[in-house]
């Protein structure tokens, strides 16, 4: 599994992230082995990304300092890059700042939503703030087009999440649609996301393993949503333990 493949390794993984996901990205990273650091400012984003695993940058409450300091750490960074656009269709600058950084930095994993990938893309969408929001796409498609122009690999999250590194696409159904409902999975899996490229040197296979860990943990949690936070970090951890 992708996550006992994490607590083998214990990664440094540096997340530049928003400040309403902190503690659970946080939490969730320490309860499957590796070790976060949140870092964003300019004085030491260069420096922790230099001596980290891997590198998440987290636009979802962006600013000028913290756009400025992600630059900093992606041009240091020595590990992979993992790059998650919240609400990229929500503003003009959300959207500048993430094609901005999809094309100035090595990003290895552009993780998305439906909603995201299709503002990255430039087809019409209804943005709704940071949820998914409304349109019509051929999703498989539209991620393979995106991950070849940015030569990355691209995962859209949803009730089926897609996979495709430009050539090879996968999709991967299961999971409990109430883990959409409590703030911060999406980001959690982009840090995780991080922590799985830093331990593997087969990263499709190891993220495709990754989501289908995830969608099990989801599945395992379901339960009432006001606990369900704690029962699915509870849920991760029993599966990082797992050894294959």
């Amino acid at each position: 599994m992708s996550l006992a493949n994490i607590m083998k390794h214990r990664p440094l993984v540096h997340c530049m992230t928003n400040y309403v996901v902190a503690q659970f990205t946080a939490n969730g990273l320490l309860a499957v082995g590796a070790s976060p650091v949140m870092a964003d400012a300019v004085e030491e984003a260069a420096h922790i990304a230099s001596q980290a695993d891997a590198l998440l940058l987290n636009i979802g409450t962006l600013h000028a300092e913290s756009v400025r300091a992600m630059y900093m750490a992606g041009a240091h960074s020595k590990g992979p890059i993992v790059l998650d656009p919240v609400g990229a269709g929500a503003s003009p600058y959300r959207l500048k700042t993430a094609l901005s950084l999809l094309q100035t930095l090595p990003i290895q994993l552009l993780r998305c939503n439906k909603g995201e990938l299709a503002a990255i893309a430039g087809i019409d969408w209804q943005a709704k703030g940071v949820d998914e929001g409304q349109g019509d796409m051929d999703v498989p498609v539209i991620a393979t087009q995106v991950a070849r122009q940015y030569e990355c690999i691209v995962i859209v999250t949803g009730e089926i999440d897609i996979i495709s590194d430009g050539t090879r696409i996968s999709h991967i159904a299961g999971g409990d649609e109430c883990i959409t409902r409590l703030t911060g999975s999406g980001c959690l899996l982009s840090a995780l996301c991080a922590a799985s490229l830093a331990s593997s040197d087969t990263p499709f296979e190891t993220l495709v393993q990754l989501l289908k860990d995830y969608k099990h943990a989801s599945a395992q949690a379901s339960g009432q949503l006001g606990t369900m936070q704690q029962t699915f970090i509870n849920c991760l951890a029993q599966l990082a333990e797992v050894v294959r």
